[in-house]
Formats: C-alpha cells, sequence, structure tokens
C-alpha cells in the first residue's frame, strides 16, 4: 500500500468515524499534555535531586524532591488511565459502528451480490479487519499522542540541559524513522495477505461444518484434514512472516540505542572534563534521553500499526461501498392488495455471471386467489421467476404488474410484506419452536402460533417435543426431521397472513408420508391465496388452475393438467416420466 492510499483511507476514516468522537480524542489529548509535562519533570527532577540532596545536602529539599517525584508518577498514571479509557471507548465504538456497517450490508444487499461472494468473507471482515482498525484507532492515535507530546518534552528539557548533548541524540532520530517506514510499507502489503487468507480459512470452516455429513460418508475427513492443515499452515507461515516483520524494529532501535548512548557518555565524559556540563545535569539528561527510548520507539513502529489497519478498512470499504441495487425507497408509495392479480410482461433476465439469458420474453397474467405452477426440467428457469416477484433479482428488461402496480414502483417493505416463500431449503434459526415461528410477527399472541401450527399440521408433533413451543431446534433445525421443518416453515408463512405465496418445492425432499402431511398443510395455507409454484412431483399442481410450462428460459405451454397432457409433449413427457 502507497503513501498516499495509506492517508486517503485514514482521512476517511476520519470523515466517518473519528470525527463524532473529536470530544474524547480531545480529552486524551490534553490528558496526554500531563502525561508528557509529567514524563519530563520526572526526568528534571533528577537534576536539583543530585545537586541540593547529595552535594549540598539540603535536608528541607531532601523531603520535598521524592515527595515531588511521587506526585509526578501519580500525575502520569493518572492521566495514562484516562486517556487510555476515553481511547478505549472511541476505538470499541468505531469497530462496533464498522460491524454493524458489515452487518447493514449483509442484510440489505442485493442477493446476486451474496451469492457471488462466499458468507465467510464477511465473517472475516467484521472479525477480524473490524478489530485491526480497531487497534489503528485505539493503539495508534493514543500513542501517536501521548508519545509525540512526551518525546517533544524531554527533547526540549535535554536541550535544556545541554544543547551539544541534545544536538547528538537528536541526530539518531532520523534513522529510527527510515527504517520504521520501510518495515511499515513491508507490513502494509503481508498484512493484506494475512486478511485474504483469514476470509478464506473462515469460508473453509463454514463449508466443513456445513458439509459434516457428506465428508462422512464419502470418507473424506482425511482429505478435508488436509485442506485444513494446508490453510492452517498457510496462515501461520503468513503470521510468523508479520510477527518477523514486526520486531525487525527491535534489533535497529536497541542498536541505534547502543550507539547513542556509547556516545553520549563518551560526549558527557568530555564535557565534564571541559567544566562545561555538571553531574547534576549529567544525570538529569541521562533520564530524560532514557525516557525518550520508549515514545521513539513506539512511533518508529506506529506506522505499522497504521498500514495494519489501512489494509482492513481497504477490505471493510469494498464491501460497504458496493451499490445496492434493490433497496426500499421511502417516498414510494405502499402496494395497495386489491383482488392480487399479477402480471409479468416481456420479462427477460440474465445472471451477473453469465451473459446466458435464464428467462427471456415472459409474458402471463395470473388470477388473484388462484394457484398456478411452474414445470420444466432444471435450469428451465422456474426459481427465475419466483425470485423476480418479490425482487431477490431484477430483470434487465420487461416489468412485473400486482394489481395494475409496477412493483418497482412500490416501497420494498410493503412489496415483500405481502408475499410469503416455503422453500425446499428450510430456513430454521437455533432459537425455540415459538420464536421461529414468531419471527414473521413476533407480536403475535401464543394462541395464534398454535392455531397456525394447527394449520399447518405441526401441533401434534410440537406437543411431543421435550418442552413443546419453548424447545430449542438446533442450528437451521438439526433436531427435526425434514418434514417437521417443513411444516414449521409452513406455520411461519401462514401466522405472515400474506396475500401472495411462493412455494419452491417444497415438498421435492420428503417421503411420502411426510408429504401428504405437508400437502394438506399446503392446502390450508394457500386457500383463497395467489399461490406460485414450483412442483418436480407434478401430481402435486393438478389441482392447479394454470400450469406454465418452461424450457431454456422460454414459456412453451400453458393450461390445466387436462389440456397440456393433449397440447404440450413436454409437460407430458414429464409427467409419464415420474409415474414409471
Amino acid at each position: 500500500m502507497k503513501l498516499n492510499e495509506l492517508i486517503k483511507i485514514i482521512k476517511r476514516l476520519y470523515r466517518e468515524h473519528i470525527k463524532r468522537h473529536l470530544n474524547r480524542i480531545l480529552l486524551a489529548l490534553v490528558l496526554s499534555l500531563v502525561v508528557a509535562g509529567s514524563t519530563a519533570s520526572t526526568a528534571w527532577l533528577l537534576d536539583p535531586a543530585v545537586k541540593k540532596i547529595f552535594i549540598e545536602q539540603d535536608k528541607t529539599l531532601a523531603w520535598l524532591i521524592p515527595i515531588w517525584i511521587v506526585l509526578a508518577f501519580a500525575s502520569k498514571g493518572i492521566s495514562l488511565y484516562f486517556a487510555r479509557i476515553n481511547i478505549i471507548k472511541v476505538s470499541n465504538i468505531i469497530g462496533g459502528e464498522l460491524q454493524k456497517r458489515i452487518a447493514d450490508v449483509m442484510l440489505r444487499a442485493d442477493i446476486e451480490t451474496l451469492d457471488n461472494r462466499h458468507s465467510g468473507k464477511y465473517i472475516s471482515n467484521i472479525q477480524f479487519d473490524c478489530t485491526a482498525v480497531q487497534m489503528l484507532v485505539g493503539t495508534g492515535v493514543l500513542n501517536l499522542m501521548k508519545d509525540s507530546f512526551s518525546l517533544i518534552a524531554l527533547i526540549y528539557l535535554m536541550f535544556y540541559q545541554n544543547w551539544k548533548l541534545a544536538s547528538f541524540a537528536i541526530f539518531m532520530m532520523p534513522l529510527a524513522i527510515f527504517f520504521a517506514k520501510n518495515l511499515g510499507k513491508r507490513i502494509g502489503k503481508v498484512q493484506g495477505e494475512a486478511g485474504e487468507l483469514a476470509g478464506n480459512f473462515t469460508s473453509f470452516l463454514t463449508e466443513i461444518f456445513k458439509a459434516s455429513k457428506m465428508i462422512r460418508i464419502y470418507q473424506k475427513e482425511e482429505a478435508e484434514k488436509k485442506n485444513a492443515e494446508s490453510f492452517i499452515d498457510k496462515l501461520v507461515k503468513k503470521n510468523i512472516k508479520i510477527g518477523s516483520v514486526l520486531i525487525r524494529a527491535t534489533p535497529i532501535m536497541e542498536t541505534l540505542t547502543g550507539f547513542m548512548i556509547a556516545g553520549f557518555i563518551f560526549y558527557s565524559g568530555k564535557l565534564i572534563s571541559a567544566g562545561e556540563l555538571e553531574i547534576n545535569n549529567f544525570f538529569s539528561f541521562l533520564a530524560a534521553m532514557m525516557l525518550a527510548y520508549q515514545p521513539i520507539r513506539s512511533l518508529a513502529t506506529i506506522n505499522i500499526v497504521a498500514y495494519q489497519g489501512a489494509a482492513a478498512a481497504k477490505r471493510i470499504f469494498v464491501v460497504t461501498d458496493n451499490p445496492i441495487e434493490t433497496k426500499n425507497d421511502k417516498n414510494f408509495p405502499n402496494l395497495k392488495i386489491d383482488k392480487c392479480n399479477i402480471k409479468f410482461e416481456n420479462i427477460n433476465f440474465h445472471y451477473t455471471n453469465t451473459k446466458e439469458k435464464a428467462v427471456e420474453k415472459i409474458n402471463f397474467e395470473i388470477k388473484g386467489g388462484s394457484m398456478t405452477a411452474f414445470v420444466g426440467h432444471s435450469g428451465a428457469g422456474k426459481s427465475t421467476i419466483i425470485n423476480l416477484l418479490p425482487r431477490f433479482y431484477e430483470p434487465q428488461e420487461g416489468k412485473i404488474f400486482i394489481d395494475q402496480q409496477n412493483i418497482h414502483n412500490v416501497s420494498l417493505y410493503s412489496l415483500r410484506r405481502n408475499i410469503s416463500l416455503v422453500s425446499q431449503d428450510v430456513i430454521l434459526f437455533d432459537d425455540t419452536v415459538k420464536n421461529n415461528i414468531a419471527y414473521a410477527d413476533p407480536k403475535a399472541s401464543q394462541s395464534e402460533i398454535i392455531e397456525a401450527c394447527k394449520f399447518a399440521a405441526a401441533d401434534e408433533f410440537i406437543d411431543k417435543l421435550p418442552d413443546g413451543y419453548e424447545t430449542f431446534i438446533g442450528e437451521n433445525g438439526v433436531r427435526l426431521s425434514g418434514g417437521q421443518k417443513q411444516r414449521i416453515s409452513i406455520a411461519r408463512a401462514i401466522l405472515k397472513k400474506s396475500p401472495i405465496i411462493l412455494l419452491d418445492e417444497a415438498t421435492s425432499s420428503l417421503d411420502s408420508e411426510s408429504e401428504q402431511i405437508v400437502q394438506n398443510a399446503i392446502t390450508n395455507l394457500t386457500k383463497n391465496k395467489t399461490t406460485l409454484v414450483i412442483a418436480h412431483r407434478l401430481s402435486t399442481i393438478h389441482n392447479a388452475e394454470q400450469i406454465f410450462v418452461l424450457k431454456n428460459g422460454f414459456i412453451i405451454g400453458s393450461g390445466n393438467h387436462d389440456s397440456l397432457m393433449k397440447s404440450s409433449n413436454e409437460y407430458k413427457s414429464l409427467y409419464e416420466k415420474q409415474l414409471k
């Protein structure tokens, strides 16, 4: 990362996050001045201590000077404590703000954006990158203020004691700055690579957890173990490299300090011999120079923290700056439901990662309160049509209407409030049965939840669970069967009371007995609702008022079951294959 890019990122962090916390930072700055003054005063007090106590043997000052030294150290400790408290609060608040921004992006981002980036990368941004920025704001800002002021105060004291010795000490500082600058550039590059590796490793771990059964049934434990070891080995090597770069400053600074002290003692001896330096000035100057060692070392490596934080902030901004195409416009009117008629007009759509159209020239109308089914081979475009209605994806051409209202000209929230989705991939949270169902309506009463479960044929098995509706079902409902999870999903959709129902192959993964139970629940769910169904098992859509047959993204036939059996060879072929 180049210096101008580093400055640009830090300026942006200041504008968007740090600026609003200036009061706390200014307070920390004032406290840092107190720390600097206290640090310099402890070194200066050695001058009168040596002269008045040890040489002149002043009994009054023999009591007062130790008290002043205690007060100086106490003042430094208290000021430093409150300065750190303020900066810790600021850095953690800013880290939290960045985490909230990423979480907000994840929740509002276009589905296609989320599909094109592994979830593990987002987790890495929240866990690792935000922490690195937090370190930049916390450690970096405080050290910059505290150590800069302390160094200025100590340098002033050194010049006050003897300008010749001070000039010699100052001569060594540009060397430290030169080495630190090169180390900062190197650490920024290595830290960026480590961040990418951490994101990839988090993605790998996410997949390992999801694929636990698949790994075991295909006996891939050893293969995945080797993959894990490979990721870990790469991270270990990269972290060793980071650590090595970080501590490269130590031998450089120690060597420079050695030269500084050796030269200082040699030169001081000559000045004392020439009568240009007294022994009390010598000890005060030595204390100031030794105390200056820590802030010099800290400031020499502060750009390393800056490059680490800036590299992390850059990865965060890549996520937060990604434009959201589908978002709620509060100026748009709410969708007004009347009969709930749906119309697709000249719809063309293709995914961003391909130029091939998923659906093309799609035109159809659905009568409100009716059931419409979409059938076809895998990849025909059925799910794409379903996903376009709640605006999970945006068509490149064409319009979609609900009761003659263009869905792109109404509030997104009002559109989705009127749509429920039941999919074959049931999403449940690691929470109670009750809370999973109430996700559709957090204000729903217990009786309303129970009523929804009865309609979904879920109440019987829920009552048999250890804690009934208060039973925790595990991650994604791992403690439930497929049919049970599907019925909870249906109960959730019933509780939402939406006039439009989307069923995406809701029974495709169930056995015949579970399918029958779920099918009855679906009948209760879709009664008098405008329903769009995708079904692999064509036997489940005999009662659909309208069926559309899709092939390669085109609608090649429409009608009810009986008419399609006579007019559509594609539909007839699909149906007969399932009967065999």
